[in-house]
């Protein structure tokens, strides 16, 4: 699998704010979030999860943001039939 695109817009001593666009198929690669977080999706869609558990789907909203705390272990993948992207701020 080819990689997403990771973009950091800002990087300081609070905050990581990093856009994350996939096409299709792209995935983020294996990593384990070293800090509490929230996605903000920028479109309607689908992504994969895939953890040490197995593998899941998650419905994204346009706009709607969740938050996650630190420690998850997963990769994530597109799984739409079209480019993907959310935004991804790291609470430091």
């Amino acid at each position: 699998m080819a990689a997403a695109k990771a973009t950091v817009f800002i990087d300081n001593e609070r905050v990581v704010v990093t856009e994350y666009r996939f096409a299709v198929g792209e995935n983020t690669g294996w990593h384990r979030h070293a800090h509490d977080y929230v996605v903000v999706p920028l479109m309607d869609g689908r992504v994969k999860l895939v953890t040490k558990d197995g593998e899941s789907f998650a419905e994204m909203k346009k706009g709607v943001p969740y938050f996650r705390t630190e420690g998850v272990e997963h990769d994530v993948v597109n799984a739409n039939d079209v480019e993907y992207a959310f935004i991804e701020i790291e609470l430091k």
